[in-house]
């Protein structure tokens, strides 16, 4: 059996992704325990790791701090095991180097980068961006497999990670200029959009993950 640890440190979207890995986890052929926690032992201990959020980074960051030796254990997993990890939506910008709304706040650094604002090159767009749209580029990591350039994912979100390296870069978005919505690195991906939340195509990508093997 494997266990998908989903941290907990007071996210809004927590509920949602909960019942979208329990649910992707039904049709798996290995049999996997979504486990909700902040405990840092389950985490450290985890197969796969999902980091979700939503609100801002400073706080997320903040938040995720606060629970007691939560990003010493994600670490521990994360980087010294190589356990697969997925950020979703603040979750995927906690990834950055820094990030810089209400001031300069450290991010986890695995993905080399800043979180900044969007900032949109054609008036009469609104931030923020919230709505579906659309996935950009070859898409060419596991995560996507059975999804194409073009498929529309759900979005909801002011800020975007702007990855120092472009070899990170898994795919893009147009909202009045391109912003990057997934990056992969070896066992670490992020995804800016809220697969929990984009019907058939968000639920393909989480069983993906649960499937992937970097």
């Amino acid at each position: 059996m494997q266990t998908v640890a989903l941290i907990d440190y007071g996210s809004g979207n927590l509920p949602s992704a909960d019942k979208a890995l329990r649910k992707a986890a039904l049709g798996l052929s290995v049999s996997t325990q979504v486990v909700t926690t902040d405990d840092p032992d389950v985490i450290a201990r985890a197969d796969r790791l999902v980091l979700p959020g939503v609100g801002a980074f400073a706080a997320c960051r903040a938040a995720l701090d606060a629970r007691s030796g939560v990003v010493e254990a994600m670490t521990e997993a994360v980087v010294r095991r190589g356990a697969p990890f997925l950020g979703v939506c603040v979750g995927m910008q906690l990834l950055a180097t820094r990030g810089l709304e209400f001031g300069l706040t450290p991010g986890l650094d695995w993905i080399s980068g800043e979180v900044r604002v969007l900032e949109p090159g054609r008036p009469g767009i609104k931030i923020p961006h919230m709505g579906w749209n659309a996935l950009e580029g070859a898409l060419n990591t596991p995560l996507f497999d059975g999804l194409t350039a073009g498929v529309h994912m759900y979005f909801t979100h002011s800020f975007a990670l702007y990855p120092g390296n472009a070899a990170d870069i898994a795919a893009e978005t147009d909202h009045g200029g391109v912003f990057v919505s997934a990056v992969v690195r070896d066992n670490v991906a992020g995804v800016q959009f809220h697969p929990e939340k984009s019907q058939g195509a968000g639920a393909r990508l989480i069983g993906n993950f649960l499937n992937w093997r970097p």
